[in-house]
């Protein structure tokens, strides 16, 4: 069985976010998938499972749980499927159990992803728990936003970039956070997204949470076609074009490694 490791959302390795994609012709169960990303220890591990006359099925493992919607390990897998598996072709659909088919598309050497949007519903600051708010930072958020994950508005973008949350505090929170400010230079907008609950504490590069800052922003700015960075550590860029209910993420991907699994593990 064999895999690869991707760094998605960037063009340089060691950057961006890593994902394991591991490309099945036969079903796993699901203990076997999620005992494998928790020995892969990346914030995704992804499975494509190929299956004759269908759609390919893919899958996406925290070290945790199974989880309803990833970017960038869509994206890793899209430059795995693309490039290493089926070499030449320039478009895939892939069937998912949770948000429809998710169909990703080479655009000279990115991809362009087709995701669901998932607009936030507007919350009081008043009723994101204190503890939350003095885990992230000193600084206030002006606005606040629930879909599958918390989302804060803040008005100073160094308020995001210099965030060093307490990790210990914020694991009692058991959704995920993003913390997201205008850029107004090179980027329309940042954001940084925590999971402390997850194992991995900041994940380095989310292409779902921008399903939710994607609409907002566009609201906020007047524009549908904008530019993102993750202000992680390792950092990413993402190109966003807002339509409708869809969004559409592209971004690069790089291979880093590749290899194979031991038969005695799963056969």
């Amino acid at each position: 069985m064999k895999f690869w490791q991707v760094d998605a959302f960037t063009k340089e390795p060691f950057k961006g976010n890593p994902a394991a994609v591991f490309v099945l012709e036969d079903a796993l169960t699901d203990s076997l998938m999620q005992n494998i990303a928790i020995e892969m220890n990346l914030s995704e591990t992804a499975f494509i499972l190929l299956r004759k006359g269908q759609t390919p099925l893919l899958r996406w493992f925290t070290p945790t749980f199974e989880i309803d919607l990833c970017g960038h390990a869509t994206l890793a897998s899209a430059h795995t499927y693309l490039s290493e598996v089926f070499p030449g072709t320039d478009r895939v659909t892939f069937s998912t159990r949770w948000v429809g088919d998710l169909t990703v598309e080479r655009i000279g050497d990115a991809y362009r992803m087709d995701f669901p949007v998932r607009e936030g519903k507007k919350l009081g600051i008043e009723e994101v728990p204190d503890f939350v708010l003095e885990g992230l930072s000193e600084d206030r958020p002006v606005e606040a936003y629930k879909a599958r994950d918390l989302m804060l508005v803040y008005e100073d973008v160094d308020a995001v970039r210099k965030m060093q949350p307490d990790f210990n505090k914020l694991a009692a929170y058991k959704d995920f956070i993003i913390v997201t400010a205008s850029n107004g230079d090179k980027y329309d907008f940042i954001s940084r997204f925590f999971c402390a609950d997850d194992g991995i504490a900041e994940d380095p590069v989310t292409g779902s949470a921008h399903c939710t800052l994607a609409p907002y922003w566009a609201g906020r700015l007047g524009k549908k076609a904008m530019t993102a960075y993750q202000a992680s550590q390792r950092g990413g860029i993402l190109k966003l074009d807002l339509k409708d209910d869809r969004l559409f993420i592209t971004g690069d991907a790089v291979t880093v490694f590749s290899g194979e699994m031991s038969t005695h593990v799963y056969g």
